[in-house]
Order: C-alpha cells, then sequence, then structure tokens
C-alpha cells in the first residue's frame, strides 16, 4: 500500500492529526461540527475520521462540546499558551522531585524569561 490511504493524504500519526485540528478550532473564533471541520481539512480526512479525532480529543479534555442539531459542534477549552501550561504542568507533576524540575528549569531560562517570570510572580517572588 502506498503512503496514501483511499485516495487521501498520506498517513499522519494522531497527534499530528490532532494538532492540525485544534489549531483550525483556535483559530474558527467559534464551535466547529465534524463536518465544519472536516469540510474546512479540504477533504484530507473522512467525516468519520474526524469524528473520532474529535472525541477522542473531547475525552482527553481538549474540547469542549454542545448539541447543534444532529451533531455535537466543538471548542477548544483553551488557547496555544494555556495548552503548553497544561502540558508543562504535566510533565512537573510526572515527576517525584517538583523542586529538582523546578530549579533546572530556572537555571537554564534566559535572562529575560527569568526577568519575566519574576514580574509574573509579583513583588513577592523575590
Amino acid at each position: 500500500m502506498s503512503d496514501s490511504t483511499y485516495g487521501r493524504g498520506p498517513k499522519r500519526a494522531n497527534g499530528v492529526r490532532e494538532n492540525e485540528i485544534l489549531t483550525l478550532l483556535q483559530q474558527a473564533g467559534e464551535p466547529l461540527t465534524p463536518g465544519e471541520v472536516t469540510e474546512r481539512l479540504g477533504g484530507e480526512l473522512t467525516y468519520s475520521s474526524v469524528v473520532t479525532i474529535l472525541t477522542r480529543m473531547h475525552a482527553k479534555n481538549l474540547l469542549t462540546r454542545t448539541a447543534r442539531g444532529r451533531a455535537y459542534a466543538y471548542t477548544p477549552v483553551t488557547d496555544d499558551a494555556g495548552f503548553a501550561a497544561r502540558r508543562m504542568r504535566t510533565v512537573l507533576e510526572a515527576r517525584p522531585d517538583r523542586e529538582a524540575v523546578l530549579a533546572r528549569f530556572a537555571d537554564e531560562l534566559s535572562d529575560q524569561d527569568a526577568d519575566l517570570l519574576r514580574q509574573l510572580l509579583g513583588p513577592d517572588a523575590d
């Protein structure tokens, strides 16, 4: 079998497809149904594949959904910065020595990022 499946685009990892759909939903600025997502992807995926991906993303708490007619309309739970923060928190929570991880993270920040972090933490951070 070739790199494409049934005339569709090349097979990509699920995380790549999820990221494409998440970006599409963030840029849409409104909840989209699986049909609308499929249409905006330009036919790269079948409707049933889009439904599967959206359902999995909803189960991972990446998306919320509301009923719209006979389908659901999906929207991201946060923006790109929020998702990055969630990933960082997940990594931190998975490590037994949080202090060591945070210390290493802080040590590797640029001077500009360290100053920004101090500002974000407020005057009591010192």
